[in-house]
């Protein structure tokens, strides 16, 4: 996605959002580098479920490499034609790529200004994207920051249908081994933020 910017004064609360999308986003969007799994093992969760899963994800990064988890990026979301996953809402809502549910997004994406970046060739509706959108929309990089009702509107809509279930297969996939936490995270995180947003953006 390409930013615009425009930064106001975020709740710390949001940042902290804004900053896991983020990170769920560059997990997804190709396969992590040495510096990214470095971040991932300096990471310290509490007693929650969401600290639990973070906990997790550090000791699993601490025993690979970035070999080991581009291939098992590459067996999970490429493979011979297609990965063991397609981390897309269309194919998790309909069966099939680039359905109503790209084009219902790219549609909201034009309300919000929200362009795709020239060297992104995937459909809008991947799950690094999608992670990606959000963030920008609590930081105010699609030119200005996004009110919470439209934030909770556009989760609603695009990602709490599918996100969840996604996530939930990646914990169980086969070729899942690091992944399988990242899984976790991001299945703990959908829980969160559905609540927050069900309770506090009325």
């Amino acid at each position: 996605m390409t930013d615009v910017v425009t930064q106001s004064t975020i709740a710390e609360e949001d940042l902290l959002r804004a900053d896991l999308y983020d990170f769920l986003s560059a997990l997804f969007a190709g396969p992590p580098e040495k510096e990214l799994l470095g971040r991932c093992v300096g990471l310290a969760g509490d007693g929650s479920d969401l600290g639990q899963a973070v906990g997790t994800l550090a000791r699993v990064a601490k025993a690979t490499n970035a070999k080991a988890v581009e291939s098992e990026f590459n067996a999970l979301f490429i493979g011979l034609g297609r990965g063991e996953l397609m981390p897309f809402a269309s194919y998790y809502l309909t069966g099939f790529l680039n359905e109503k549910p790209l084009a219902s997004l790219r549609g909201d994406m034009a309300g919000l200004r929200i362009t795709r970046a020239p060297n992104v060739y995937e459909p809008e509706d991947n799950i690094a994207s999608l992670m990606e959108m959000m963030s920008g929309m609590i930081r105010g990089r699609f030119g200005g920051c996004v009110p919470l009702t439209k934030q909770k509107d556009f989760f609603f809509r695009h990602i709490a249908p599918w996100a969840e279930h996604f996530f939930s297969d990646l914990e169980a996939a086969q070729n899942s081994v690091f992944y399988a936490p990242v899984g976790t995270v991001g299945k703990a995180f959908m829980a969160i933020e559905t609540q927050a947003f069900r309770m506090g953006a009325e």
